[in-house]
């Protein structure tokens, strides 16, 4: 595998330096954020981006994300354009070096979270969904007040969204999918771009908004829709874990046994009987996932993708990012490090080697 690490740009106060420091770290997971939804990136930011990363002795091979716009997923009149453009994308951060691309199909939001400073027990703050606060909301009543939620879009245009989704339901979602992987995925493959859908984070409806990569039979029909490595999955443990529908060390090994895993998300969250979750630091007793099964699922099948910790909490003091702070994250890191170097040592063993 390749250890990896989310860095936000040059604004980002976790810096790059910071992040090399970290053992074993070896990549940088990063994007254009200056640049509209649907518009094409220059290649001179591109080439920054990669001149900053690979200065600081880190690879420049995954982008998250390269949003998809709106209109490819309502299926308007104006996607060819989109679709278009994120095709000239692929291409240029190829040229680049770029060989993984995660991206999402979540109708306008990409994750949901109640809170975004939990307060913990031992002092952390972590990320929280507290499904009593999200189902007593009402957006289409100007109720908007989640965190993260209304810097994006006006309240009317998020009203406006939220009705043209409901209108459209979950089988058109699903249409508007395959007119979007049958265009892109044979550019990705041509130019060696592994495309890397993540779940919809958390992976049920929410206000009526359709979503569709949630489970098991639903990955599984993602996959199908082109069957190749360039369309494959980036695997999200926290995203996929907050449901108990979903089995994630069972979803990890089949997807890793198919080649179809090209980025690992690992971090671990608290799930409570009500449907609410809060995010918990890596250690599989903290949560409720078991991070040793999953890492050994990716080991016995000799996974050789990307991995970063996902979200981490908020310790030791730290301010910035909520989720995205170095501390919590690069402890992360070093327990993922260990419980790779552990099972890729036992397999070997048990393998006489």
């Amino acid at each position: 595998m390749k250890m990896s690490f989310r860095w936000y740009g040059p604004d980002d106060p976790v810096t790059l330096q910071n992040i090399r420091q970290i053992p074993n770290m070896q990549a940088i997971v990063t994007a254009v954020y200056d640049v509209p939804v649907g518009e094409v990136w220059s290649r001179k930011s591109i080439a920054a981006l990669k001149k900053q990363t690979e200065d600081n002795g880190l690879q420049f091979e995954v982008i998250e994300s390269v949003p998809v716009h709106e209109d490819i997923k309502l299926g308007k009149p104006t996607r060819d354009r989109y679709i278009g453009n994120y095709c000239e994308n692929i291409r240029r951060l190829a040229e680049a070096g770029i060989r993984c691309i995660c991206y999402n199909f979540m109708p306008v939001f990409d994750w949901l979270r109640s809170e975004l400073e939990h307060a913990q027990p031992d002092g952390a703050n972590a990320l929280a969904y507290d499904d009593a606060t999200v189902r007593a909301m009402d957006p289409l009543k100007g109720d908007l007040s989640l965190p993260g939620w209304d810097a994006s879009y006006t309240k009317a245009e998020l009203k406006d969204l939220l009705t043209a989704y409901a209108a459209l339901g979950e089988e058109w979602l699903w249409k508007n999918l395959e007119t979007f992987l049958k265009a892109v995925i044979p550019v990705a493959k041509e130019v060696g771009v592994n495309m890397a859908i993540h779940p919809d984070d958390p992976p049920y409806p929410i206000f009526g908004l359709p979503r569709i990569i949630t489970c098991e039979k639903n990955l599984d029909r993602m996959l199908s829709i082109v069957d190749s490595p360039a369309n494959s999955l980036t695997l999200c443990t926290g995203s996929l874990g907050c449901a108990s529908f979903n089995d994630i060390p069972h979803l990890v090994r089949k997807y890793a046994e198919r080649d179809r895993i090209a980025f690992m998300h690992i971090r671990n969250v608290k799930n409570f009987p009500d449907g609410s979750f809060e995010e918990a630091g890596h250690l599989s007793c903290g949560g409720s996932l078991d991070l040793y099964a999953i890492v050994k699922a990716l080991v016995d099948n000799n996974y050789d993708g990307y991995v970063r910790p996902d979200h981490g909490r908020m310790i030791w003091g730290e301010t910035g990012k909520p989720g995205y702070g170095l501390y919590d994250r690069a402890l992360g890191a070093t327990y993922l490090n260990g419980l790779f170097e552990a099972c890729e040592k036992a397999k070997a063993e048990s393998e006489g080697k």
